[in-house]
């Protein structure tokens, strides 16, 4: 079965198709023609999520899966939570990470704890499905490690590296992505009935 994957992330779309290569479903792109998706105007990881799948669904008339997470700080009260991919005024990966580590300026080793959330929804013709995984760490002080996206550069695992510094078989076996995919692979066929 062909599920289009609601994202325009390159990252988090090749993250899916390596956790379904064993699976009977397909994670698709989305069309080029879709230059971009409604804005992310909910106040969780599920409503966000659900926007996205539901346009993608509605849109291209097959299942669907939208994707929410982000990085929660304990020091910054849970920020940047749901504005993660927006937490810089650029936007980009790496100014995302300079505006966190300078937040986190003069926070000792000890407070820096945060964890990745992920919300998956699954959607099509009304029904709805959702998933949920997280994975606890904590806020380095500098950047470490060349693979990944986002916040990984300078998010410590509970095994004591970077994120970045794992390879994406190494991720995909810890990551709050492949925590909430494992869950939801159990529902997926329930889109259909």
């Amino acid at each position: 079965m062909k599920i289009a994957v609601a994202t325009k992330n390159v990252g988090k779309l090749d993250e899916f198709k390596e956790l379904a290569k064993d699976t009977s479903y397909e994670f698709i792109n989305i069309p080029e023609s879709i230059e971009e998706l409604p804005p992310e105007t909910g106040t969780s990881f599920f409503e966000n999520a659900l926007i996205k799948a539901k346009f993608i669904s509605d849109y291209l008339g097959i299942p669907a899966i939208g994707d929410d997470s982000g990085l929660e700080v304990d020091a910054l009260d849970g920020a940047p939570g749901i504005y993660s991919a927006r937490y810089s005024e650029s936007g980009l990966d790496k100014d995302n990470c300079i505006k966190l580590l300078e937040k986190l300026d003069g926070v000792k080793e000890g407070l820096r704890s945060a964890r990745f959330q992920c919300c998956l929804v699954g959607y099509f013709k009304g029904n709805i499905i959702k998933s949920y995984g997280s994975l606890e760490g904590k806020i380095s002080y500098e950047f470490k490690g060349k693979y990944g996206f986002g916040y990984d550069p300078v998010f410590i695992t509970k095994n004591g590296l970077h994120l970045a510094e794992m390879d994406k078989d190494k991720k995909n076996k810890i990551s709050h992505r492949s925590e909430a995919f494992k869950y939801i692979l159990k529902d997926l066929s329930k889109l259909l009935n």
